[in-house]
């Protein structure tokens, strides 16, 4: 039988959480999770709420937003049935870290620009990094790219890994250098190619991609908006091809020869240039 509830929205969240974890009265499948079986809902959760966001579904993130909630909760419920921490563990470490890391709202600190901030939150994000490598005995050396999570899209985490690189100044002194790596890269996948080497190729198509969120991190851009931009596009005029095609009495689309797609295609591309 349920508890009595407390009133606090966030411990009653807890107490559902813990209920569903019941070795004998919860959900066989809430009980069955690990760590690592959350995961995939965890990452389709925040996605989800980057979806309701772009689309202004502010309904939606509210429903959202307590969705991904539930994933911390999870993840904190079964650390504590392993007496490792708690949700309020969790919480009072995130206070704790934003106190820290905002000394010129909570503290004696000035900063004069957006600059002068982001180098001071780099700067505390780097002292909390070599601390915990302090605190655990099998981490001993110091490295710019420690704490990239490995589990980023891989997009986002290779713009993480080059500006962590830049740091020490290993980077292209602008864009131009960048893009002209990409023409080296771009020659090496020609020439992988035609040597039929399957890994080889994988090789140079991903030096080639890296080498390109060089050049759209160095032009000031952000390399998943703006391929998440790219794949807006190509929707926007599939669609648009799809519907133009079917005014014209073309039902099965899959029944037409490249040229005419490629005909309909150029044609949306101009209606939607005009």
């Amino acid at each position: 039988m349920t508890e009595n509830l407390p009133d606090d929205p966030m411990r009653r969240l807890c107490r559902i959480m813990a209920q569903l974890r019941n070795p004998e009265h919860g959900c066989p499948w809430d009980l069955k999770q690990t760590y690592g079986t959350i995961v995939p809902y965890t990452l389709e959760e925040a996605y989800e709420v980057a979806d309701a966001i772009q689309r202004g579904a502010m309904d939606e993130l509210r429903d959202e937003l307590g969705d991904l909630l539930f994933q911390v909760v999870f993840y904190a419920q079964i650390a504590s049935e392993e007496g490792r921490f708690s949700f309020d563990d969790v919480v009072l470490g995130i206070c704790d870290k934003m106190l820290r890391r905002h000394p010129h709202v909570f503290g004696d600190a000035d900063y004069r620009d957006d600059a002068q901030l982001r180098e001071a939150w780099e700067q505390a994000k780097a002292e909390e990094r070599s601390q915990r490598r302090q605190d655990t005995s099998d981490r001993v050396r110091d490295s710019q790219m420690d704490g990239v999570a490995r589990a980023l899209p891989a997009l986002i985490r290779a713009e993480k890994l080059q500006k962590r690189a830049a740091r020490v100044g290993f980077d292209w002194p602008d864009a131009r250098g960048a893009f002209d790596k990409t023409r080296e890269e771009f020659a090496e996948i020609e020439v992988e190619w035609q040597a039929a080497d399957p890994d080889r190729l994988q090789d140079e198509l991903g030096d080639m991609l890296f080498a390109m969120v060089n050049v759209v991190r160095l032009l000031g851009m952000d390399a998943e908006q703006t391929l998440s931009r790219a794949n807006e596009k190509f929707e926007r005029r599939f669609r648009s091809m799809e519907r133009v095609l079917h005014e014209a009495g073309h039902a099965d689309l899959g029944g037409l020869a490249l040229d005419e797609l490629e005909a309909a295609w150029e044609r949306v591309k101009r209606l939607q240039a005009d």
